[in-house]
């Protein structure tokens, strides 16, 4: 069971498909999370929750790294499980700036953000085009990956040129996109009729 009220939620949902698990959302109206009954039963006072039985897991990183741990999408060894740490917290880098400018600077910061945005990319192409496997780490997609590919997905609608200069990243795009599972939940009304931020 997946507790949310918006936003951090889609690369879990993203790798729990193509993983072929099942979830059910409830999603928590801003007015109900307002009133503070849920929010203070939340270790850290935030959603998103994944509740599993009687096992509860707050923190979207975490989250991510658990299904990591549970579906075989976190290395094949300590080195390379570091390596994924290491990505994804690059990964939740840019996801800062990107969640910076859209709640804070939009307006003003929207064209600045999408000129900058290349010398942040970059970084991301170098590490795919030097792995040669089309994944950040090792041969298959880790809960990196997932998190890479939906922060992606975000910023081509920002712009849709964003990754013409990358061709490792536009070709990672590509072939997550195509993967059956996801393929499948992008394809779904549920997905299309979800928000991209939480300001719509």
């Amino acid at each position: 069971k997946l507790l949310f009220t918006t936003g951090r939620c889609g690369a879990m949902r993203i790798m729990m498909a193509d993983q072929g698990q099942e979830w059910k959302e409830i999603v928590v109206d801003f007015a109900d999370w307002m009133k503070g009954d849920l929010k203070a039963t939340c270790v850290f006072g935030q959603l998103p929750k994944l509740e599993d039985g009687g096992f509860a897991l707050y923190q979207s990183n975490a989250i991510l790294r658990h299904l990591g741990r549970n579906h075989d999408a976190y290395g094949k060894d300590g080195k390379e499980a570091a390596l994924i740490d290491m990505m994804c917290d690059g990964v939740e880098d840019l996801r800062l700036k990107y969640v910076k400018m859209i709640y804070q600077e939009y307006d003003t910061g929207k064209d600045v953000y999408i000129k900058d945005l290349p010398n942040h990319l970059d970084k991301f192409e170098a590490v795919m085009a030097k792995n040669k496997t089309g994944f950040l780490v090792g041969d298959k997609p880790s809960f990196a990956d997932y998190s890479l590919f939906e922060v992606l997905l975000n910023h081509l609608v920002l712009c849709s040129s964003c990754l013409d200069t990358f061709p490792s990243l536009k070709s990672f795009v590509e072939k997550m996109s195509a993967r059956p599972k996801i393929k499948t939940f992008l394809d779904s009304e549920a997905y299309k009729q979800l928000p991209i931020n939480g300001n719509g």
